[in-house]
């Protein structure tokens, strides 16, 4: 503690604000494992477990936008805080009885679960704009970098986390535990996070939720498709085929998608350096289409390879990997765009409206992964993933380009 207050007031603000996505990214990544896995060793289908999330998507669409709003009138050391309290309360209220835990009552959890994540993301990805001075873009994009990519590899870590302690200490152990750890996180947070961050000058009317900026406009439509066309094939119909074709057993998969995640989320901490941070250059919207059109072959490519006589794994896990390395730039790239394009005064407003989409984009494709792979099998999901892709990257033209050219920020 000692050693944080002597830093600098606006990098210690980062350190806390990424300290708490940090910790809200364990249990959010732990409490999916662990409703996957206690509800499938109760017996429920995997459709229901399915719609265990729904509620949890479907929040996401709503809190962005509206938490957003709340950021620039009530601030955004508030709307994080909320998250993180929010968090522990969904928590809780899976420790009730066994008998208790019914379908309704497990989604509205998950509901809550969903609404606190979303507030905790907006204002951790909003408070960073507010963090670094004018005209520093390219310690801009490093640090919502560093934010961005340590977030996703968490999130694979809190899958590890999720199934150990449900291994170790049991479903209702494990809730409580993570309950208590949060609940030290969010008084630390009431104590230390900065009063006034995010809140705007002049109070938002409610009729400006919805951006009047082309610019985020247009960058919020590319996010909708490209997190679309991730979702498409990876939330429900990799992980069936995995099992179904390959004969994975749920542990073989969980921890696969575990270590993509991490690794996923490692790219895109390394974003900035990919991208040509060190020849003194930082993406604008010509970035964004190079990128999202480099992507946009490669699940059709892998779809052409499921169907010759190539081993199905390789090709499928091979292509798998390089997706989440060219995805992560792309997803990086974005997240830096959209705290760039944002205004300052009421930031959440622009970041919560951008979040929006992308939590559109993955209720869509989430839908669609179970319904199109049912019906139509794997190859096309991967062809409507590259489709997504090719969209983001035809909307992404309209983004501004700029001058790459930037000054070093030591």
């Amino acid at each position: 503690m000692h050693a944080l207050s002597r830093l600098a007031p606006e990098v210690r603000q980062y350190l806390l604000v990424t300290g708490n996505y940090w910790a809200f990214t364990l249990t959010d990544g732990a409490l999916r494992m662990l409703v996957v896995l206690h509800f499938h060793a109760l017996g429920y289908t995997p459709l229901q477990i399915a719609a265990l999330f729904l509620f949890y998507e479907i929040f996401g669409v709503i809190t962005n936008l509206i938490g957003g709003y709340l950021g620039a009138r009530i601030g955004l050391n508030r709307t994080m805080n909320i998250g993180l309290a929010m968090q522990v309360v969904a928590l809780m209220m899976l420790t009730v009885p066994a008998a208790w835990l019914t379908i309704p009552w497990v989604m509205g959890a998950q509901a809550l679960s969903g609404i606190a994540k979303d507030l905790n993301k907006m204002s951790a990805k909003s408070s960073i704009k507010l963090l670094v001075p004018n005209g520093q873009q390219s310690t801009l994009y490093r640090w919502v970098a560093v934010l961005t990519g340590s977030k996703n590899a968490l999130k694979g870590v809190g899958f590890f986390l999720g199934g150990a302690l449900l291994a170790a200490i049991g479903f209702r152990g494990s809730l409580l535990i993570m309950a208590a750890a949060l609940s030290l996180i969010w008084v630390s947070s009431l104590v230390l996070l900065r009063k006034d961050l995010g809140k705007a000058k002049a109070k938002p009317k409610f009729r400006e939720l919805l951006s009047k900026s082309q610019a985020i406009n247009v960058l919020s439509a590319a996010r909708l498709f490209l997190f679309g066309a991730r979702d498409v094939w990876f939330v429900v119909a990799l992980p069936v085929y995995l099992s179904a074709v390959f004969g994975w057993d749920f542990w073989q998969v969980g921890g696969f998608l575990a270590l993509w995640v991490i690794g996923y989320g490692i790219v895109q901490s390394l974003a900035p350096a990919i991208t040509g941070k060190r020849r003194g250059q930082v993406p604008d919207g010509h970035s964004a289409f190079g990128w999202a059109l480099l992507l946009a072959g490669l699940p059709a490519g892998i779809a052409l390879g499921l169907g010759t006589e190539w081993p199905p794994q390789a090709v499928l896990l091979g292509g798998l990997l390089l997706f989440g390395a060219l995805f992560a730039v792309n997803s990086s790239l974005h997240s830096y765009l959209i705290v760039s394009y944002a205004k300052a005064d009421g930031v959440s407003l622009d970041v919560g409206f951008y979040y929006m989409s992308n939590a559109l984009g993955r209720l869509v494709g989430t839908l669609l992964s179970g319904w199109v792979y049912q019906g139509y099998g794997l190859e096309v999901c991967l062809w409507i993933s590259s489709a997504f892709v090719l969209l983001a990257a035809l909307i992404s033209i309209a983004l501004p380009h700029r001058d790459h050219a930037i000054k070093p920020t030591g």
